[in-house]
């Protein structure tokens, strides 16, 4: 009896996670729309101040209990979780909006599926978690298809190394966000919220030098009309509610089994650039895609007992 409560109790537990996480996904492919409408209307580096100073107003006035309450837990730990939050934050998304800039909304999103690749990768390399040859399969077959997509499906532009920057940045931005993802698994024994907002404040007040230097070197640009709705579906969507569900996501199932979800980021944001930008989808965005997203597969079906 005590076994089927069990059972019952860990099915519930991952149905909620796995809901979370598509949730989460979801609005992280919307991003990719968001940051390719932001182009012309709010330069990157006001983008992400904006973003997070929304997420910390908002987040004041509903989660300060949170964070008094959690207080005690999160202060030992201030440091670590405050670079969790420049880092899966603030780099993550200013290499994010740059890269807009240069690139496509279906090679934003293509590229963000590579994330459960490096999250592989750092989990073996910092925590030494077992990787068996199925893995190393689906890490080949998942950076095949990011270095198609750099690449524009053209080998003569690897071979004259004519990679288009856009696409480099969002390869660094998430290495960045794995790097986050598995600093997770240390984090303090706080709430989604008490933890979340300590990261959202960190990410605000390390954007304010970002934003000065984009001042200082002329390319700063106040926000349109346009550019205020932006402004508000990405603090509301990618930056609270996401990160919100994949913090207890990422509580509920782990990094390793978490990560496994972004494949459906290049799925989510491929339909969204389509349907609402209409950029093209090449052939070889969908060789791209399937080995990005079988990679993912080979990856899961392959992990260690």
């Amino acid at each position: 009896m005590t076994a089927d409560v069990d059972q019952a109790s860990q099915a519930g537990s991952n149905g909620r996670a796995y809901l979370l996480l598509a949730f989460t996904t979801f609005c992280w492919g919307a991003n990719a729309l968001f940051g390719r409408l932001a182009v012309g209307e709010i330069s990157p580096m006001a983008l992400v101040t904006a973003r997070w100073l929304g997420v910390s107003l908002i987040l004041a006035i509903f989660a300060h209990r949170h964070v008094l309450r959690n207080w005690p837990a999160l202060r030992p730990h201030l440091l670590f979780v405050s670079i969790l939050g420049v880092t899966g934050f603030t780099a993550f998304n200013s290499l994010f909006y740059v890269a807009a800039h240069s690139t496509t909304a279906v090679n934003i999103g293509i590229i963000q599926g590579s994330l459960p690749m490096f999250v592989l990768i750092g989990a073996f390399a910092v925590y030494r978690t077992a990787v068996t040859r199925l893995q190393v399969a689906g890490v080949l077959s998942t950076l095949i298809g990011v270095v198609i997509v750099a690449s524009g499906g053209d080998p003569a532009r690897l071979a004259a190394l004519a990679i288009n920057f856009g696409d480099i940045l969002m390869v660094v931005a998430c290495a960045l966000y794995a790097a986050y993802t598995l600093g997770l698994r240390k984090r303090p024994p706080a709430s989604a919220l008490g933890l979340f907002a300590v990261m959202a404040f960190a990410a605000f007040m390390a954007s304010l030098p970002l934003a000065v230097a984009e001042v200082t070197l002329g390319q700063f640009q106040w926000p349109t009309a346009t550019g205020w709705i932006i402004v508000a579906l990405v603090t509301l969507f990618p930056s609270l509610l996401a990160q919100i569900a994949f913090i207890q996501g990422v509580a509920l199932i782990g990094p390793a089994r978490a990560g496994v979800f972004v494949n459906l980021v290049p799925v989510y944001a491929s339909i969204m650039a389509v349907a609402f930008l209409g950029e093209p989808f090449e052939l070889y965005h969908a060789i791209a895609l399937g080995l990005v997203l079988g990679g993912i597969w080979l990856s899961e079906r392959g992990k260690a007992g």
